[in-house]
């Protein structure tokens, strides 16, 4: 009998708090004056974003990819509110809410679009390497121009003693 109420009770108190996370059913209430309404949505977008569960490097690829894609942000792992900001931008530009946090559908599109703009850079950077090198008429710079002077001396000091 103690093991079924046991497990009433356990059940009581896990579909509870998941009726609770879910919202109400019914016409909404009103807020109380005293609460205010910014603050609970951001608590709702945080926690929305919470559930992702971004680890600190997860926030830095995050930040990455903004950076990538034209949303400059400082890459530390943490979401502050120059973070906030790119992220809202990101999603005023892809017609989302401009939210600031981040929610499942959100950081997968962000994901894949800097993957497909990542690959076409690197794509280009590569094809605009093979030019340049392709093309290339000069010694190289300071650098390339030192490596010949020493390769045309050495060359030149090799040969005397090979006759």
């Amino acid at each position: 009998m103690r093991a079924l109420i046991l497990i009433l009770s356990v059940l009581g108190i896990v579909f509870g708090a998941y009726s609770a996370e879910a919202g109400l059913i019914g016409d909404p209430r009103e807020t109380p004056a005293s609460l205010d309404t910014a603050t609970l949505t951001d608590t709702t977008n945080r926690r929305t974003e919470d559930r992702i569960g971004l680890s600190k490097t997860n926030r830095r690829e995050v930040q990455r990819r903004l950076t990538r894609l034209g949303f400059d942000t400082k890459i530390n792992g943490k979401f502050d509110d120059q973070t906030r900001d790119a992220i809202g931008r990101w999603q005023e530009e892809h017609a989302y809410p401009k939210t600031g946090f981040l929610n499942d559908a959100q950081h997968e599109a962000l994901l894949s679009e800097s993957a497909t703009e990542s690959d076409k850079s690197d794509h280009q950077d590569r094809r605009r390497a093979g030019r340049r090198a392709h093309y290339s008429r000069g010694g190289g710079g300071p650098i390339g121009a030192i490596g010949g002077a020493v390769h045309h001396v050495v060359g030149g000091v090799v040969g005397l003693f090979r006759r």
